[in-house]
């Protein structure tokens, strides 16, 4: 999306919101004729094969993924900041790198995330292999990729780079832990409820939860929110009726992408982010400032299209966002 484009889909996302007219109720929706529009609009999402989650490079980054050894003290994985618990995100507001600091954003899911168009909330990593890469003299606290490598060799990683990269010169570099991540990373998959729904199942999501897609719809959270991730897919203002920390209190108030560009077309503007697994990945935004699903419903409605919504409403938009949880992979867990 060329910069700027944001504001032109958000109020169109608006005039659809007031086209829209009196919200529908659970026992209104045409199940079928919901299917057949949210199928233009989204798409559904399969676990990954198992013979991609078998291959070398992806079987070895696995073992990087959950190994705290391979960090500056000793005690910090990627795990640490992507629990299983959390469903690949982080419960704290601020996740702890390894040198014992705060990161500077919230944590995002794991889960898919290399399907987004680019990685972390500034979108200032272009896939997951430059995010890897990145996080060696970032959250794993080393001084250079060097140190890092020491640290493999140290704990016998020397004879799985050479079966993971085979026909490469050096088997065991900074790239190649990178390619690993990021070949694990992509087996990271949860098909979901809403995926059912979308291929002819009915009964896979409640009254409530169709009643909630339809309004999602009407109301233009799909305008920014769409594509099999439900987002993830472009760069959007936080904030576009009224400022974001107005309603969610942050206590700092972020300049967004312009942190990273020093471009002011920029300011407060975000990737935007995939709501697969939502309902289990709170605090939620790129502060963490918000503790519950029902208020970040109710924030994104109030800075994002300017409506205060009801309580049935809040309840139905939550009910679809929870056909959004899949179960976490078995794989999405350390080695034995």
């Amino acid at each position: 999306m060329k910069r700027g484009a944001w504001m032109g889909a958000a109020w169109a996302a608006v005039g659809v919101l007031l086209a829209a007219g009196c919200a529908t109720t659970a026992d209104q929706v045409d199940a079928d004729a919901l299917r057949t529009r949210a199928a233009a609009l989204f798409g559904t999402v399969q676990s990954a094969p198992a013979q991609d989650v078998g291959q070398p490079a992806a079987v070895l980054g696995r073992a990087l993924f959950w190994d705290k050894r391979l960090s500056l003290d000793g005690k910090t994985a990627c795990a640490s900041c992507h629990a299983r618990e959390d469903w690949s995100a982080d419960r704290r507001a601020l996740s702890i790198n390894a040198r014992g600091q705060p990161t500077t954003l919230h944590s995002q899911p794991m889960f898919m995330a290399q399907d987004q168009v680019a990685l972390r909330w500034y979108g200032d990593r272009k896939d997951g292999a430059n995010q890897a890469e990145r996080s060696i003299t970032g959250s794993m606290g080393f001084d250079n990729v060097g140190q890092m490598i020491g640290v493999l060799k140290a704990n016998g990683y020397e004879g799985a780079f050479r079966g993971a990269f085979p026909s490469a010169a050096e088997p065991l570099s900074g790239n190649h832990y990178a390619q690993a991540l990021a070949a694990y990373q992509r087996t990271l998959r949860t098909p979901a409820p809403f995926d059912a729904f979308l291929r002819g199942d009915t009964k896979a999501i409640s009254p409530s939860a169709m009643a909630g897609l339809q309004k999602f719809m009407d109301f233009g959270c799909a305008g920014c929110h769409s594509g099999a991730l439900v987002g993830g897919g472009s760069f959007q203002k936080f904030g576009i009726v009224k400022d974001y920390w107005l309603a969610t209190g942050s206590k700092t108030i972020d300049a967004g992408r312009f942190v990273a560009t020093k471009l002011e077309a920029d300011r407060y503007i975000y990737r935007v982010p995939m709501l697969r697994n939502v309902a289990k990945t709170a605090p939620y935004f790129h502060d963490g400032s918000v503790a519950t699903l029902d208020r970040a419903v109710r924030v994104m409605a109030e800075v994002q299209l300017g409506r205060t919504l009801s309580d049935e409403d809040v309840a139905d938009l939550t009910a679809f966002l929870e056909t959004l949880t899949g179960s976490p992979p078995d794989h999405y867990a350390p080695p034995r």
